[in-house]
């Protein structure tokens, strides 16, 4: 049985670990080199605006933790960089003029991660994230601060639970082995859930409400679990859980990267901002003769 979520999670890119494949930007051709860490909707919308830029040269980087990535309207590197002194490394190496960290709002280490890198070697740092979900009128929200302060949340009383989460992020639920799951994910689980009731759905999104409202619905779920990813791409199942009355089990998302934009409209007016001071920049040292 297949459906399917945007799970963009499941595409961010990674600060950590080595790079399994990469493909070159391109000559520069004295164009600023900028490199966009991304996997969210924002990174391919922000990199499509870019990429009909004349001005900039721009790579895109994703964690290739999903096996069929969606496209991109730009170059893509695929792996992580070795943490802070890899990617400070790259920085340097490919002479980034400007980094961009558009990752899912709960990519901690790669956040933080992408802020020291950038600190080493002195390239401005954007960062992106959609703003948070707030509960309205109808909403049973129950807010925790983790995966597993969720898998507490649901209870000893066996349930029918319904996982949006990333397939990376589900293990802690065979700590609860009574409820029977429903998981979403864009590849398969491998290996599955330790559990005795586990339903598989592989699936891309966005879903729409109608959609998600029929998929609770037909799984008689009870309690969906989901972090607070934020943005309309995946709030469908918030708004079905909400006119179907069903609990939502929602992770607070951690704290945003200093200096945070919250569009991808602001985000361009950023990189604006920085292309201008670095084409000033330029201009002068000419003018000293440098």
């Amino acid at each position: 049985m297949s459906t399917h979520s945007s799970q963009d999670e499941a595409e961010r890119a990674s600060a950590d670990g080595p790079s399994t494949a990469a493909s070159d930007a391109g000559p520069a051709d004295g164009r600023a080199r900028i490199l966009i860490l991304g996997g969210t909707t924002e990174s391919r919308v922000l990199a499509a605006k870019l990429a009909e830029r004349r001005d900039c040269a721009v790579t895109l980087s994703l964690a290739g933790r999903t096996a069929e990535p969606a496209p991109q309207p730009v170059p893509v590197r695929v792996g992580g960089f070795g943490g802070v002194e890899g990617l400070a490394d790259y920085l340097a190496a490919e002479k980034i003029a400007l980094l961009v960290d558009a990752t899912h709002p709960f990519a901690t280490r790669i956040s933080v991660n992408a802020t020291a890198a950038a600190d080493r070697v002195g390239v401005p740092l954007v960062a992106i994230r959609r703003p948070a979900w707030r509960a309205v009128a109808g909403d049973r929200w129950t807010e925790v601060e983790s995966v597993e302060a969720a898998v507490a949340a649901l209870g000893e009383t066996p349930r029918r639970v319904f996982l949006a989460l990333g397939r990376q992020e589900i293990t802690p639920f065979e700590a609860a082995p009574q409820h029977a799951y429903v998981v979403r994910s864009v590849d398969p689980v491998e290996p599955p859930l330790a559990v005795a009731d586990a339903t598989y759905l592989t699936a891309r999104g966005p879903f729409d409400e109608a959609a998600e409202k029929a998929l609770l619905a037909h799984h008689r779920i009870d309690a969906v679990v989901a972090k607070n990813s934020g943005g309309e791409a995946s709030y469908g199942k918030i708004a079905a859980a909400r006119a179907l009355g069903i609990e939502v089990i929602v992770v607070r998302r951690p704290p945003a990267p200093p200096g945070t934009v919250a569009t991808v409209e602001a985000a361009l007016e950023a990189v604006d901002h920085r292309l201008a001071s670095r084409s000033a920049s330029a201009t002068a040292a000419v003018a000293r003769g440098e």
